[in-house]
C-alpha cells in the first residue's frame, strides 16, 4: 500500500474523529450518525484492500475512548557484532518483538517478547529509537504504530520452538536473510548497529 494514498489517511482520520465521538457525545442522534462515520471509514478500507469489512472492522474499529497510536517492541540483541533474529513461520526473519500488552511497561514488554520468541532472558538496557512506523515500513497500517527499539543484553536461557517462530540466529549486518519488513527492514536493523558500537548513543526519536 502506497504511503501517498489520500483515501488511507482520510478513511485512518474519519475513523478518529468517530471514535472520539462514540466516546464523548451525549445526544443518541449524533452517536448513530458517528457510528455511520466509522462504518463508511472500515467501507472504504475493506473496498480498496479486499479484506472482509468485518475484519477491517475488528482491527480497525474495536477500541473506545480517544485514539491513541499501538505501540510494538523490537529488541537488539547483539553477539560477535552479529544481530538475533527470530524466524517466523512464514520463512521471515525478524528482531524479536510485538504489541506491547496493556498490563505490562514497554520494558516489561521487551523481556517479555524475547523469552517468548527466543528463549532468552534478556535485560531492556537502552532505548534505541521511538519510531512512527509509517515513515520506515509497508504496507501502512490503517492505524498509527509507535515502534519502540531497544537495546538488551543476554542473562541466559536458549531458543525453543514455539508458535510464533521456528528458528533463532545471530546474523552480520552483510549477512541478513530475507526480513519480515513490515516489522523490521535493513534500515532499521543497519541503526541497532550502530546504536549497538556507539559510546554515547542518542535516543532517535520521532
Amino acid at each position: 500500500m502506497d504511503r501517498n494514498e489520500k483515501w488511507l489517511e482520510w478513511a485512518v482520520e474519519l475513523q478518529s474523529i468517530a471514535q472520539a465521538g462514540l466516546h464523548y457525545g451525549k445526544d443518541r442522534f449524533d452517536l448513530e450518525r458517528y457510528e455511520r462515520i466509522r462504518a463508511i471509514a472500515a467501507e472504504m478500507i475493506s473496498y480498496k484492500t479486499e479484506i472482509p469489512v468485518e475484519k477491517v472492522k475488528d482491527l480497525f474499529c474495536n477500541e473506545t475512548g480517544y485514539q491513541t497510536p499501538k505501540l510494538d517492541t523490537r529488541a537488539a540483541i547483539f553477539q560477535d557484532d552479529k544481530i538475533l533474529l527470530v524466524q517466523e513461520n512464514n520463512g521471515t526473519w525478524s528482531m524479536p518483538g510485538g504489541w506491547v500488552d496493556v498490563d505490562v511497561s514497554v520494558g516489561e514488554n521487551v523481556v517479555k517478547e524475547v523469552k517468548e520468541e527466543a528463549g532468552l532472558d534478556v535485560t531492556a538496557d537502552l532505548v534505541i529509537a521511538i519510531q512512527d512506523r509509517e515513515k520506515h515500513n509497508l504496507p501502512i497500517y490503517a492505524y498509527k504504530v509507535c515502534k519502540v527499539f531497544v537495546l538488551c543484553s543476554v542473562k541466559g536461557g536458549s531458543f525453543e520452538k514455539n508458535i510464533e517462530t521456528v528458528g533463532s540466529r545471530y546474523f552480520g549486518m552483510d549477512e541478513l536473510p530475507q526480513l519480515a519488513t513490515e516489522k523490521n527492514n535493513e534500515e532499521q536493523i543497519r541503526m541497532c548497529f550502530e546504536a549497538y558500537h556507539s559510546e554515547n548513543w542518542k535516543t532517535h526519536l520521532e
